[in-house]
């Protein structure tokens, strides 16, 4: 049998044929343009992401319905202000204040007091790190009770003329919303405000109260603690015609409320309506727990109350002020009655502060800018003008002292209480032959006393004073630091001024001076009365120690007053002893009236002469039985 063998050209032949066949293959494939390149690589592309939008963008679009659907359960028709509110703040600002507008809330969250400093030099902030609150709360006819301040307002910053305009609206549409709109004017701390809602009757529901709530926590921006807390920060607020203020740790509820004022000494917080607040709580709260201790806030002030619909719809003009509590500033808003925030004292006292001392200071003010010596020249004016009160004193003292003889020989000449109702009626007699009168050297002392109490309000809420220097003392309306104690004296405070202490010594040598003008006016000591010249004696050395250990924290521009003032006093009485009173002069006047016909006695010095003769002849009666 014929075996098969290995056929080398048949091999050779199928690899020639295979090689040809590739070769055809490659030359006669079909040619692609560069558009159907780039179709190609668009279409893998579109299905590659395709293909991952299956895991991602699917759960995205489904986490904006989401988003909706619970703003939509949960606003109701105000869903809108979710997804549409811008988060971008507002900046209405002018020469004098610098408000930024939150649009979530609607609300003012920073209030800068520009040309003002704190104590430490800091910027001066009414508003700021959430220390304010301002919301109202409503409820809706789908049954949701919704705050502003949790809602997204939608701005739009004009201009109106020279005034900026700020109108920020909680949409429910284009043409249904609630809105806050804020107007500011060039060089005003009072910002025009208004809330009122349009289209929005079918949606807030009437039958529910709809509250305002404003509240904010002072800041503290005085040195003084004590003085800025204690004294001269209120919560001050108007019903009708009077102004009245609620003390810290109170709440009351009032009716028709003009406005409310977060009084903090140089600057207040107001907000003003035109349609009076009704039912309004206002709630003041003490944050201070001890005035060692420094802190950042002073007081709590809270206000609410309810807001009425006109028609379905808000509609309340409002104002804001923040500013200072500058009396020529706020007496300009005519009407309104803040001036009284200025706290210039109640009765006489405010009404020298108006009416006398802010115009005489006014005048000053326009001539000098050393604030030290406007005070030191306006004491010099205001004693003058009481200096006819000072001679009218010491006149009435100098007459007593001619006369105390015949008082001292009546004594001698009605002893014992038996006598006591004769010997007063001598008395009065003899006093009245000479022209002499216990009254007439009472009443310029008591005349004084006004003065002294008005100032005593002046000084300490002047804001022009506030961080004004003299001497050593780098702010007049604080008090002057000349040495920090190591520890706290209770009532005096941790640290030692020095206008105080000069105050001090000048009121000892005046009531040392005093003294003796004082002795000749009281009559002799009668058996059964106290001995007054002891209580002068006590007196001289009780009120300069008063007077350190009290004024040590107030103003020193206060002190400065009081120094200075006991300065001229001492001067001008020096003056009317040596060069006005002539003694000889009183002596034969008073004999000229003894020698001179008693005057009818008036009804009323009857009255007392019968009184005085029938628990006389009583008393008689008594001592027969």
């Amino acid at each position: 049998m014929e075996q098969k063998k290995f056929d080398v050209n048949s091999f050779i032949g199928m690899l020639l044929l295979g090689g040809i066949m590739l070769w055809w293959m490659s030359t006669n494939k079909p040619e692609v343009s560069p558009e159907e390149t780039k179709t190609e690589q668009v279409t893998e592309t579109k299905q590659n992401t395709t293909a991952q939008d299956s895991f991602t963008r699917t759960p995205i679009i489904a986490n904006d319905s989401l988003q909706q659907l619970e703003a939509k359960n949960k606003l109701g028709a105000f869903a809108y202000s979710a997804t549409n509110g811008s988060a971008k703040t507002q900046v209405l600002e002018n020469e004098l204040l610098k408000l930024t507008i939150d649009p979530k809330g609607g609300q003012i969250i920073e209030a800068l007091i520009k040309n003002h400093k704190t104590h430490d030099s800091l910027p001066l902030y009414m508003i700021k790190d959430k220390n304010a609150s301002f919301n109202i709360n409503f409820g809706t006819t789908d049954n949701r009770i919704l705050n502003t301040k949790d809602l997204n307002f939608e701005p739009t910053l004009t201009k109106n003329g020279d005034n900026q305009v700020l109108s920020m609206k909680l949409k429910v549409s284009d043409t249904k919303f609630l809105e806050y709109r804020y107007e500011m004017k060039p060089n005003e701390y009072m910002v025009d405000f208004a809330v009122r809602s349009q289209g929005l009757s079918n949606v807030i529901n009437s039958s529910n109260k709809i509250e305002l709530d404003w509240s904010l926590n002072g800041y503290r921006n005085e040195k003084s603690l004590y003085t800025e807390n204690t004294m001269y920060s209120y919560y001050y607020y108007k019903t009708e015609d009077e102004v009245d203020y609620l003390n810290a740790g109170n709440s009351e509820v009032i009716n028709d409320v003009d406005w409310v004022a977060y009084k903090q000494h140089f600057f207040t917080s107001n907000l003003l309506t035109d349609t009076p607040f009704n039912n309004a709580t206002v709630t003041s709260t003490d944050l201070v727990k001890n005035e060692e201790i420094d802190t950042v806030f002073t007081k709590k002030y809270e206000l609410k109350t309810p807001l009425v619909l006109t028609n379905g719809e808000l509609n309340y003009n409002m104002k804001w002020y923040y500013g200072t509590s500058d009396y020529n500033l706020l007496k300009k808003y005519e009407g309104t009655n803040l001036d009284e925030t200025s706290d210039l004292g109640w009765g006489i006292f405010g009404f020298l502060n108006r009416n006398l001392f802010y115009p005489v200071f006014n005048l000053l003010k326009g001539f000098m800018s050393n604030y030290g010596l406007i005070i030191i020249l306006m004491t010099i004016v205001v004693r003058l003008i009481m200096s006819p009160l000072v001679y009218k004193s010491y006149l009435s003292s100098a007459k007593m002292k001619v006369i105390r003889p015949e008082l001292t020989a009546l004594n001698e000449k009605y002893p014992g209480k038996e006598n006591a109702m004769k010997r007063q009626q001598e008395t009065m007699a003899i006093q009245r032959k000479a022209g002499v009168s216990m009254m007439s050297g009472c009443i310029p002392a008591l005349l004084q006393m006004p003065v002294f109490f008005a100032l005593f309000k002046f000084f300490p809420t002047n804001i022009a004073l506030r961080q004004e220097s003299f001497l050593w003392a780098p702010d007049l309306s604080s008090y002057d630091v000349i040495f920090n104690l190591p520890f706290s004296i209770p009532m005096y405070g941790d640290h030692v001024s020095l206008f105080p202490i000069l105050a001090s010594i000048a009121i000892f040598f005046y009531m040392k001076m005093n003294q003796s003008q004082q002795a000749n006016m009281q009559a002799p000591t009668q058996e059964g009365m106290p001995d007054m010249s002891k209580m002068m004696k006590y007196m001289i050395y009780f009120s300069p120690i008063m007077m350190l250990v009290f004024f040590n924290r107030y103003a020193s521009s206060l002190s400065l007053y009081y120094f200075i003032s006991n300065l001229l006093t001492i001067a001008i009485m020096l003056v009317i002893k040596n060069y006005v009173i002539d003694e000889k002069k009183i002596i034969a006047q008073i004999e000229e009236n003894k020698k001179r016909p008693e005057k009818a006695k008036s009804k009323f010095r009857q009255k007392i002469d019968s009184a005085m003769k029938q628990a006389q002849e009583q008393q008689a009666k008594q001592k027969k039985k």
